[in-house]
């Protein structure tokens, strides 16, 4: 795959980084562990001043294939297995602030209550009304939420290459 990247951008400098290097960086710098302090170690510009917060997106399915019930009522009758497409000018997915947080539709009721939550599952609402929502965003493939960077604590002395 590295091999690939240098050849199809050959105008770029690429370069393969191991674990042990990230690790040194870290150390060195008395950076604590988390998956952004590693980028921002193999991203090489040590000096540069930390945010603490990132993007964290996570991708979703566009829909969902089963549209009937298997079961067939009297009279031919297929019964949809899929709530509406839009209820109340809300979508699956989308943006939305409620009760002082944004947070994003994960289930929607045709009775026009949605389940709302965060992108780690957290549950801001398991049924709250369309009328105390508030449209941020419209749905899209990833969707993407500002984080606070939560660090591990530095390495105790005598362990790691400190040691």
């Amino acid at each position: 795959m590295l091999n690939r990247l240098k050849a199809s951008h050959p105008e770029l400098e690429v370069n393969n980084t191991y674990g042990y290097r990230t690790k040194h960086a870290r150390i060195a710098n008395d950076i604590a562990k988390s998956h952004c302090a590693d980028a921002f170690c193999i991203a090489g510009n040590l000096g540069a001043e930390r945010l603490g917060e990132f993007f964290f997106q996570k991708q979703t399915r566009r829909n969902n294939r089963q549209i009937h019930k298997l079961s067939i009522l009297k009279g031919g009758i297929r019964k949809r297995n899929q709530a509406p497409f839009e209820v109340n000018g809300f979508r699956l997915f989308d943006k939305v602030a409620c009760q002082g947080e944004e947070g994003f539709i994960f289930g929607r009721r045709s009775s026009g209550f949605f389940d709302v939550r965060k992108l780690d599952g957290t549950r801001i609402s398991a049924g709250i009304s369309y009328k105390k929502l508030h449209l941020l965003e419209k749905r899209r493939t990833y969707l993407t939420e500002i984080r606070k960077e939560e660090v591990l604590p530095p390495l105790p002395e005598g362990r790691g290459l400190r040691a």
